[in-house]
């Protein structure tokens, strides 16, 4: 993983951005659990900003569990342990450090343990006009051809639109949460597709749908298990390609 240090332009003023910047450090692995964080001036010399503004940068680290303060040693960088994964600008920062096959793993795990049960539910509790979305987001995928920002972004719309037939609210929030980290791995797995393995996808994809419009929990669950493996799969071979 690229490992990149507190070398943001001076013209990097908003306090969100200079967080992302120090987030994407910490999350790189460019400064390691243990290692104090900038100080007061060396943050107003890199990036011209005052102590409140500082104060309030590492306040929004320390309240995602990345660093913390202590007395006479300053800002530490805490173990990823105590890192909040499920935060969004944790997730989106951690996206912009790059993808590498065990994030990829990381989020197939947790996906594997969640969009199944989300399609069997799915199966339960669809309408018609549920059935309708995700033909149309499957459309969209065929329609896509060499277009692959398209096709990524039809992809998860389906797999958005699952969570959200689930009528569960956690899985929905839950997909939320993940949205911009499966982004990332769907547009990765669109940009390394022919348009054969593309067809395939959206074969899975409608083998899904037919599952759930059928009624069938235990079907579509296997479905939806098959398609989520298959991306990580497909990974792995376009990263050896590379």
């Amino acid at each position: 993983m690229p490992a990149a240090r507190l070398n943001a332009p001076a013209r990097l003023s908003s306090q969100d951005n200079i967080a992302a910047v120090l987030g994407a450090e910490i999350l790189s692995g460019a400064r390691k659990p243990g290692e104090r964080m900038p100080t007061d001036a060396e943050m107003l010399k890199k990036f011209g900003v005052s102590r409140v503004v500082t104060r309030e940068i590492i306040k929004t680290l320390a309240a995602k569990g990345m660093v913390t303060s202590k007395m006479k040693l300053g800002t530490l960088v805490l173990d990823p342990s105590n890192w909040n994964w499920l935060d969004r600008d944790v997730l989106s920062w951690r996206v912009s450090v790059g993808l590498d096959l065990e994030f990829m793993a990381q989020i197939t795990s947790v996906r594997r343990a969640v969009e199944p049960l989300a399609a069997s539910l799915a199966a339960r509790n669809h309408t018609r006009a549920d059935i309708a979305k995700l033909r149309q987001a499957i459309t969209a995928m065929a329609e896509a051809k060499t277009d692959r920002r398209q096709f990524a972004e039809a992809d998860l719309h389906f797999h958005m639109a699952v969570s959200a037939i689930s009528r569960n609210p956690f899985f929905q929030s839950f997909a939320g949460v993940i949205g911009t980290a499966l982004s990332v791995v769907l547009a990765f797995n669109a940009e390394a597709d022919s348009p054969k393995m593309q067809a395939s996808t959206v074969a899975r994809h409608a083998a899904v749908v037919d599952a759930i419009e059928a009624g069938d929990e235990d079907a579509a669950a296997k479905a939806m298990l098959y398609t989520v493996d298959n991306g990580l799969a497909h990974a792995k071979r376009a990263r050896k390609r590379m």
